[in-house]
C-alpha cells in the first residue's frame, strides 16, 4: 500500500504546512529523483519557478499565482530539509529566524520607536541592518540580480539613508542631460567607428537615470518593461498569424505591408 500523507485540513494553516513537511520528508527518503537533489541542483529550478510566479502576477492570473506559490513554497521547504540532514539548520530555524528579523526591524510595532510614514520605516530598516553587521547599505543587493532590477534596488537602498534627489524635476533634468550626452557622443555618421565600451557606459547612464525617474513617479521599471515585452509579443504574433492566413511569409513582405497588420493589432 502506498504511503498516504496526512489528510487535507480545510482551514488550519499549521496543519497544511505540516502536511507539506510530511510529503517532502517522504519524497526525500523514497523517491529516486528527490533523493538525488542538492541545493545546487535545485537552484536553477527555483529561479524558474520564481519567474513563473512573476509571469502569473503580471497576467493577473490568480489561479496560476496560487499554483506557483505552492511550487515556490515547496522549494523553500526542500532546501531546509536538505540542510537538516547535515544538522546545519532546519525549517524551525528558518521560520524563527525570519520572525526574529521582522520583529527586530519593526521597532515601531514591537518597540518604542515612532514613525510618521513609510519612508521612516525604510530608513529605520536600513539603519538596523547596518547595526546587525552589514558593512554597506548596498550589501543586501544580490550581485546576480538582473541589471534592471538591481539598479532599482540600489537606488531604493540609497534613498533609505537619505542619498537621493529632492524632487522628480531634478531627476528628469538628469535624464535629459544623460540623453543629450549620449546623442552628442554617438549621433555620428555611419562611417564613424564607435567606441563600444564608452557607448555602453553612456547608455547605461541613460537607463539608470530613467529607472531613477520611474521610482520617483512610482512606476516599477521591471514590470513596465515586461508588460511592454508581452504587448510586443502579442502584436507580433498577430502579424505572423495574419501573414500566414494570407499565404505570405514575413521575410517576403515589405515593412509597409507588415505595418498594416501591426496597426490592426494595436487597435485590438
Amino acid at each position: 500500500m502506498p504511503n498516504n500523507p496526512i489528510p487535507v485540513s480545510a482551514n488550519n494553516p499549521a496543519d497544511a504546512f505540516t502536511r507539506l513537511l510530511t510529503v517532502l520528508d517522504t519524497l526525500r527518503t523514497q523517491c529516486p529523483w528527490d533523493k538525488k537533489q542538492t541545493m545546487e541542483t535545485l537552484r536553477h529550478l527555483t529561479i524558474e519557478e520564481t519567474y513563473e510566479l512573476s509571469d502569473a502576477i503580471l497576467e493577473g492570473d490568480l489561479k496560476e499565482i496560487k499554483k506557483e506559490l505552492g511550487d515556490v513554497m515547496m522549494h523553500l521547504v526542500f532546501y531546509a530539509r536538505i540542510a537538516s540532514e547535515t544538522n546545519d539548520f532546519d525549517i524551525v530555524d528558518v521560520l524563527n529566524g525570519v520572525c526574529d528579523k521582522l520583529v527586530n526591524r519593526h521597532p515601531h510595532i514591537y518597540g518604542d520607536t515612532e514613525v510618521q510614514n513609510e519612508e521612516d520605516v525604510k530608513r529605520n530598516w536600513e539603519q538596523i541592518k547596518l547595526k546587525e553587521g552589514n558593512k554597506s547599505v548596498l550589501a543586501g543587493v544580490p550581485s546576480s540580480l538582473p541589471a534592471l532590477v538591481k539598479a532599482s534596488r540600489i537606488q531604493e537602498k540609497a534613498r533609505g539613508v537619505g542619498f537621493d534627489w529632492e524632487d522628480k524635476n531634478q531627476v528628469w533634468e538628469k535624464v535629459e542631460e544623460e540623453l543629450q550626452e549620449f546623442k552628442t557622443e554617438f549621433n555620428v555618421s555611419d562611417n564613424t567607428t564607435i567606441d563600444i565600451e564608452k557607448a555602453e557606459s553612456e547608455f547605461g547612464d541613460v537607463l539608470f537615470s530613467l529607472i531613477n525617474y520611474a521610482r520617483f513617479i512610482n512606476i516599477n521599471p521591471e514590470n513596465a518593461l515586461e508588460k511592454t515585452n508581452k504587448k510586443f509579443i502579442k502584436r507580433f504574433q498577430y502579424l505572423e498569424n495574419k501573414a500566414k492566413e494570407n499565404g505570405r511569409a514575413l521575410a517576403e513582405m515589405t515593412l509597409a505591408e507588415m505595418d498594416i497588420y501591426w496597426n490592426e493589432a494595436k487597435k485590438l
